[in-house]
C-alpha cells in the first residue's frame, strides 16, 4: 500500500513536469497521495516511538488543504512548489526503484561511515554488508540513512527559480556534498551512542520493548532530527544568501500559507458560533 501511494505520488509530480493539459490535477493528485504516505507510515513510526513524523502528517492537512486550493486557481508560486516536489522525486527516484543504483549508494555511505568510525578509534564491525554491530547492538544503514531525500528536496528547492551558472554550482554544493558529508557524521553518532548506549533514559516513552533501545530513540528520533532541521534551516539561509530570489519565492510562500490558514481558523470560529 505504502509504495503503491510513493509510486503514483511519484508518477503524478514527474508527468506534472511536462507541458500537457490537466498539469495542476496531476500536481494535486501527487500531494494527495504523498499525504495519504505519511498517514500510511504512522503505525511504523510509532511503534518506533518516532513522534516526529506522525506529527507532520498531522500537519500536512491543513497544508494540502491551501496548497490544492491554491493549484485549483493556478496560482504560480504554488506551482513553482509542485516543480520543485516534482524535481525532486526526479531525482529520488532512480536511488529508490532501481535497486542495484540503491545498494550501490548504501554501500558508499556504509563505506564513508566505516571509514570515519575508524578515523575515531571505534570498532564497529560489519555483520553483513549494511549492518554494524558493536556490544551485540546492530544498526542497519537503509536507503534513508544516505540523506538522499534531503538531497533531492533541497536539489528541488533550488530548481523552482531561474538562476545564473554560478549560482547553479554553488547552490548544488551546498545541497549536495554538505548534506551528503554531514549525513555521514549523523550515521556515526547515532552508531556510537546506540551501540555505547549513552542515552539509557526514560524507556517508558522511549523503549519500544527492545534492550537499549532507547539509546537508539534519542539519538536517532530526536538529537539528530532536531540538529538536521538546525542545519536544514541553516542550508536554506545560505541559499537564499546565494539565490536572492529563492527567498522572495519562500516570502510568498509564506504569505500565502499564512493568509489561506488564518482564513480557514476565521471560517472554522465564526461557523461554531
Amino acid at each position: 500500500m505504502l509504495e503503491a501511494l510513493i509510486f503514483f505520488s511519484c508518477a503524478s509530480f514527474i508527468l506534472f513536469l511536462f507541458p500537457i493539459p490537466g498539469r495542476r490535477w496531476l500536481a494535486a493528485a501527487g500531494w494527495i497521495l504523498i499525504v495519504a504516505a505519511l498517514y500510511a507510515e504512522i503505525p511504523y513510526f510509532l511503534s518506533l516511538n518516532n513522534f516526529m513524523y506522525p506529527i507532520f502528517a498531522v500537519l500536512s492537512v491543513p497544508f494540502l488543504y491551501v496548497t490544492l486550493k491554491r493549484l485549483h486557481g493556478g496560482d504560480p508560486a504554488v506551482m513553482r512548489l509542485s516543480k520543485a516536489a516534482a524535481v525532486a522525486f526526479l531525482i529520488y527516484a532512480p536511488f529508490n526503484y532501481i535497486p542495484p543504483l540503491g545498494q550501490w549508494l548504501i554501500e558508499q555511505v556504509v563505506n564513508q561511515t566505516s571509514l570515519l568510525l575508524s578515523l575515531l578509534n571505534y570498532s564497529a564491525k560489519l555483520e553483513e554488508w549494511n549492518i554494524f554491530i558493536r556490544n551485540n547492538f546492530r544498526v542497519e544503514i537503509i536507503l534513508a540513512c544516505t540523506g538522499i531525500q534531503s538531497i533531492a528536496i533541497m536539489l528541488g528547492v533550488i530548481s523552482g527559480v531561474t538562476t545564473g551558472l554560478h549560482q547553479k554550482i554553488e547552490a548544488f554544493l551546498l545541497a549536495g556534498p554538505v548534506i551528503y558529508i554531514l549525513n555521514i557524521i549523523r550515521n556515526t553518532f547515532v552508531i556510537i551512542a546506540y551501540t555505547e548506549q549513552w542515552f539509557p533514559f526514560l524507556p517508558e516513552i522511549a523503549s519500544n520493548g527492545e534492550y537499549g533501545y532507547e539509546s537508539f530513540f534519542w539519538a536517532h528520533n530526536v538529537i539528530s532530527e532536531i540538529l538536521a532541521l538546525v542545519v536544514l534551516v541553516a542550508i536554506a539561509y545560505r541559499l537564499f544568501v546565494i539565490i536572492p530570489e529563492l527567498g522572495d519565492w519562500a516570502g510568498d510562500l509564506y504569505s500565502i500559507y499564512e493568509e489561506d490558514l488564518r482564513g480557514l481558523l476565521k471560517d472554522r470560529g465564526a461557523n461554531s458560533v
